[in-house]
């Protein structure tokens, strides 16, 4: 079996009902736009439904915190790279980064963290992750990425001066 993709990307088009009256995406949007973009990458490159995930283990993933940075604006018709990977994991949280950047992928223009719990659904009660879930998220985390709750802005000053001395080099 070949190996999962840790960090998957898609395309996405800034549509014209999303943006405010200057042209430039919602903020509430980026949420929306980050959201679908990680369903799409789950089901897509890993053969994971969540709503057949939680229908059949009676568990799921519920949003607890999100970190957002909105950077540079997302244009009505412009078209943006979603970039998502899982930064941490444990036994019953998951953290999962998103990235919006230009279509190069040279510049950053959101960067989003959502924390997640794994709730089972009859008690609405956190719960354990599978084994097998726990080898997946093992298979996936992106382990170069050091993670701590509290270091979200120098994760965003990190990865904008590592995308600056990409685009000089």
């Amino acid at each position: 079996m070949p190996a999962l993709p840790q960090s998957p990307e898609t395309m996405h088009r800034i549509h014209f009902q999303d943006c405010d009256p200057f042209g430039h995406l919602n903020n509430a949007r980026y949420l929306d736009y980050f959201l679908n973009a990680r369903e799409d990458h789950v089901l897509t490159h890993y053969a994971l439904n969540l709503t057949q995930l939680a229908s059949q283990s009676g568990a799921g993933w519920v949003v607890t915190k999100h970190h957002l940075a909105y950077l540079r604006p997302a244009n009505h018709g412009e078209n943006v790279l979603i970039r998502s990977q899982i930064i941490h994991f444990d036994n019953s949280t998951l953290v999962v980064e998103m990235q919006m950047r230009n279509a190069e992928g040279s510049r950053l223009k959101a960067l989003l963290w959502s924390e997640m719990a794994f709730v089972n659904l009859a008690s609405a009660t956190r719960t354990d992750h599978s084994d097998r879930l726990m080898e997946l998220l093992d298979n996936l985390d992106v382990e170069e990425i050091s993670y701590d709750p509290d270091g979200f802005d120098e994760r965003v000053r990190r990865l904008r001066k590592e995308l600056k001395r990409e685009r000089a080099e």
